[in-house]
């Protein structure tokens, strides 16, 4: 039953009926990868999807070139490998850990198949994830390709907000606690390190927001 705790944080695990659990529960051995493991690499068969239990996991490709273009870095809770259920046979893309101590779910394709078979909100669920996914993908990819560098990071603070902002009732500010460190940050929007760190200075100067090690917050006024 522990295995398939993962789905709580998308809102999956809700609608799973609990006689299932015993039924799957053998194929659903977390899997502990250290930092720089890879999970997958391109062109490997998509015949499982993966759910993180704990830490962060890098997804993307490489160029012609051997540049590495990172899509997104996903952490606790999140579904990953989702093609596997869509049709392609291959990865075209790398899963790779970014911290020591990963853990990481995996679930055959025909088993998660088949819970959606027998499973009709469970399978819209998955479905909404994963289009929810695609949007949030599309719409980085358009910031990088249309907006300059400080707008890209004022777009992310704002979906960050939106993932894991809370408010603050005694101030009105928009606390955000998030996973992310400052270099995860810079490969997502597309730039540097000491770049991101010198615009969230600019953007404090500028009282749209207050940072720290552990916590990012907008300002009320700016919000």
């Amino acid at each position: 039953m522990k295995s398939l705790w993962f789905f709580d944080d998308v809102n999956l695990f809700k609608v799973l009926c609990p006689h299932k659990y015993n039924e799957f529960k053998s194929e659903h051995s977390p899997c502990s990868y250290n930092k720089q493991d890879y999970i997958y690499f391109e062109a490997d068969a998509a015949n499982k999807l993966y759910l993180i239990e704990r830490g962060k996991v890098k997804i993307g490709y490489y160029t012609e070139a051997g540049d590495e273009i990172v899509k997104a870095i996903l952490t606790k809770g999140e579904l990953f490998g989702e093609k596997a259920i869509l049709g392609d046979e291959k990865r075209d893309e790398f899963a790779q850990s970014v911290d020591n101590d990963t853990s990481i779910c995996e679930i055959g394709a025909t088993t998660m198949q088949d819970l959606m078979k027998k499973n009709q909100a469970f399978s819209f669920k998955v479905h909404k994830f994963i289009g929810y996914k695609f949007k949030k993908l599309e719409r980085r990819l358009q910031l990088l390709l249309f907006k300059d560098t400080k707008t890209r990071l004022v777009e992310f603070l704002l979906e960050l907000c939106a993932d894991f902002g809370k408010n603050c009732e005694k101030t009105g500010d928009q606390v955000i606690r998030h996973p992310y460190t400052q270099k995860d940050i810079a490969v997502l929007i597309g730039t540097s390190r000491p770049t991101i760190n010198i615009l969230l200075n600019e953007l404090k100067e500028e009282n749209y927001l207050d940072f720290n090690r552990k916590e990012i917050r907008i300002l009320k006024k700016s919000a």
